[in-house]
């Protein structure tokens, strides 16, 4: 038998499948991480660059002038000697400048490439609030197959509980004479039987309760009773997350296209440097200074490969647009088969629902008849089983259909 604790409803349930999703986890992480991109490219295109750049070159020679041969470090003037050509090493070089490099009218390029960016990052959200409802799917699958368990053990209870009242009538009418002693015993074996329905039913329940709990990264042994869910049809969606999906793909297609193009546009730098640049020890002194001036860079041909990244995109964009004709297809006739399944099972639901108010009209008949020794116990129990099997069949039908509504909202979203 199940020892149930405190309960607890579906949006719990949601709540910590979302919360413990490594995938919606990781594609927040990326939208943030796009930001940052963002940021760096906004520095790229539009902060100076500053840094320092130092050497020292050391190119000794060996003097063979005035017929004596000489080691010598700086040696401007040698006409006969060994080593690296004195005029273009000049035996050495000294240098440490501060440079500053500023890119200037990129304020178009770092729109462009902000762009794809941004498009990057709405496209991580997106698919992180499509994998939260798919979490909300098999989730709620999940509890509804759960809830169905335990409303089953609830109507094995019940019929438990009918069995052991007249057990106790029938117990009284055996003393009288009225019923046989093989009639309670019949009683006894039927209560076992249920009994042990009882306890396959919790086991079933423990189970899909322990999935539940899996599915949602919830550490928790305890038998929880779940509170009941009733859902609706939702309304149809104006903005679908699936469609904005296609869309966004689209806009990433064209903005990695204009990215592309970002470097067939000019390209002028304002750029300076101060500190020492000298070639001769002795006038290091004297060689203190500075310049400044404009880098200009302009590519106006690569072998037409602008056209042909164009193309590309043009043919990604139609694989695009196929992807989404060929999901707005499919999606209209998954909702339309789930309303028609909805519809007929409403239709069975309503007779199996009609049965069993028939049945437990039957029953109340049947306790008057008991109680003057007028029925079989054989047709009560036969009756009780029959009513075991209809309580389980629309069980079955309503969370059927439960399943069929989740299943219809998960799409119309």
């Amino acid at each position: 038998m199940l020892e149930c604790q405190a309960q607890t409803d579906l949006d719990y349930y949601i709540g910590k499948a979302k919360a413990n999703s490594p995938l919606i986890i990781d594609n927040n992480n990326l939208s943030k991480v796009m930001q940052f991109e963002a940021d760096r490219l906004r520095a790229f295109y539009t902060k100076p660059q500053i840094g320092i750049t130092a050497g020292y070159i050391f190119a000794p020679i060996i003097n063979l002038d005035n017929g004596k041969a000489r080691f010598e470090g700086n040696a401007a003037n040698a006409d006969k000697y060994y080593g690296y050509d004195i005029a273009s090493t000049n035996n050495g070089q000294y240098m440490a400048m501060l440079n500053i490099s500023q890119p200037l009218f990129n304020g178009k390029k770092l729109k462009v490439a902000t762009n794809q960016v941004n498009i990057s990052s709405e496209i991580s959200l997106n698919s992180a609030k499509i994998s939260g409802h798919d979490i909300e799917k098999v989730v709620t699958d999940q509890y509804i197959l759960c809830l169905q368990d335990f409303k089953q053990i609830d109507y094995v209870k019940a019929m438990l509980y009918l069995i052991s009242e007249q057990k106790g009538i029938v117990t009284i009418l055996v003393e009288s004479s009225i019923y046989k002693r093989s009639d309670l015993t019949l009683l006894d074996i039927e209560r076992r039987n249920f009994l042990l329905q009882i306890s396959t039913l919790s086991s079933t329940y423990r189970r899909d309760l322990m999935d539940l709990n899996i599915l949602c990264g919830i550490n928790d042994t305890a038998i929880k009773v779940l509170k009941p869910t009733d859902l609706s049809v939702s309304l149809d969606a104006s903005n679908s997350l699936f469609l904005k999906k296609y869309k966004l793909d689209s806009m990433n297609i064209l903005a990695m296209k204009d990215n592309f193009e970002l470097k067939y546009r000019p390209q002028l730098f304002a750029f300076a440097n101060t500190g020492l640049n000298a070639v001769y020890a002795p006038t290091i002194p004297n060689r203190f200074g500075m310049n400044a001036g404009l880098s200009f860079t302009y590519n106006f041909y690569d072998g037409g490969q602008k056209e042909i990244n164009r193309n590309k995109a043009d043919v990604l964009l139609k694989s695009v647009s196929a992807y989404e004709e060929n999901f707005k297809l499919q999606n209209n006739i998954r909702k339309n088969k789930a309303l028609s399944e909805i519809s007929s099972m409403n239709e069975r639901i309503a007779i199996s629902e009609q049965q069993l108010i028939d049945y437990e009209n039957l029953l109340g008949l049947y306790k008057n008849e008991i109680l003057t020794g007028q029925l079989s116990i054989v047709i009560y129990l036969s009756t009780l089983k029959s009513i075991a099997t209809f309580q389980r069949d629309n069980t079955l039908l309503l969370s059927q259909k439960q399943l069929l509504i989740n299943t219809y909202n998960y799409w119309n979203w």
